[in-house]
């Protein structure tokens, strides 16, 4: 089903795989020949599918597990299913999702991390985590935005050792500062989050 999906796709022009594009992607270390901007069509009108999302990518097609990346739904994952994602990702635009262009795919990256950050840390350099929080989250459109910060959180509330610079991140950049809280909710503005989630940890 999964892979009769793409092929569907493919004969009604919604997904385009050309040699010369092969050959671009192959000069970087990729082995499809898809146009990414079709992907993400393909994936539009599938919206969140967690399901679907594992079956492509259980294929082991990289066009595929590029739109699973892009119906997924993260925070599904548990910590081996992630740690096995990530393993199994050997082509650059699976691996890279965190570097695509489009801020969609980029948050669903972020959003796989934060994950790893709480559930199976090793082997992330959650310095360099901090540093790309710190200088591109400020101006990351609206859903990219979102997960940075709960990526930030994360890393504060679960490792005392950052925790000083994440809050520290968190006050100069004062992303999601005035966003509205209810009664009995925690803040998402990031040094808020991190304090109430650490006290009530105790």
């Amino acid at each position: 089903m999964p892979r009769q999906l793409l092929r569907n796709r493919e004969t009604s022009g919604d997904v385009q795989s050309s040699v010369r594009i092969r050959a671009v992607n192959e000069r970087h270390g990729d082995d499809h020949g898809v146009n990414l901007t079709k992907l993400r069509a393909v994936a539009k009108p599938l919206k969140t599918d967690q399901d679907l999302a594992i079956a492509l990518w259980a294929t082991g097609d990289t066009a595929a597990r590029l739109v699973a990346l892009l119906v997924c739904r993260p925070k599904a994952f548990d910590a081996a299913a992630l740690d096995a994602m990530i393993r199994e990702a050997g082509r650059p635009k699976v691996h890279d999702w965190m570097d695509d262009p489009d801020p969609d795919v980029r948050s669903a990256g972020w959003a796989l991390t934060t994950e790893r950050v709480t559930k199976n840390p090793d082997g992330l350099d959650l310095t360099a985590l901090l540093d790309t929080v710190e200088s591109e989250m400020k101006d990351a459109p609206g859903r990219l935005q979102w997960t940075m910060n709960a990526c930030l959180a994360t890393i504060g509330i679960e490792h005392p050792e950052l925790r000083d610079r994440a809050v520290g991140i968190g006050e100069r950049l004062r992303v999601l500062e005035d966003y509205p809280t209810s009664p009995g909710c925690i803040s998402p503005y990031a040094p808020v989050w991190i304090r109430e989630m650490v006290a009530r940890k105790g």
